[in-house]
């Protein structure tokens, strides 16, 4: 069964970094499609970032563009977010999860075809 974990959630203050991680058991991650999503409280899901399985296709969302980036370390079967200059309107659950065929998509955002999603790490932005 697939496993997904997500890990370096915390508390940072308005301006701060963190970096999420996102590894899995039982299957390599660079053969498939990865995508970062959020969803804050009272809010929908919403889609952050997502990589083909080839690296060709990297995409993300305009509110995130430019601050965060996404990135594989195949080596270690791990898949990152690096979140820089973090506002109060990023605080939200983080997700990842995976496509088992085929590329982002132009409906990525909705993660309408993710197969599989991890159980999500906490970001809260606050001061």
């Amino acid at each position: 069964q697939v496993q997904f974990v997500e890990s370096g959630g915390g508390l940072v203050q308005p301006g701060g970094s963190l970096r999420l991680s996102c590894g899995a058991s039982a299957f390599t991650l660079r053969y498939y499609t990865i995508g970062w999503f959020r969803q804050a409280p009272g809010k929908e899901r919403e889609g952050v970032s997502c990589i083909s399985s080839s690296g060709g296709m990297l995409v993300y969302a305009g509110s995130v563009k430019g601050r965060f980036t996404m990135s594989r370390d195949n080596d270690n079967n791990t898949v990152y977010l690096q979140m820089n200059s973090l506002k109060t309107e990023d605080t939200a659950v983080y997700y990842c999860a995976m496509r088992r065929i085929g590329s982002c998509g132009s409906l990525w955002y909705t993660g309408g075809d993710m197969d599989y999603w991890g159980k999500g790490t906490l970001v809260t932005v606050s001061s």
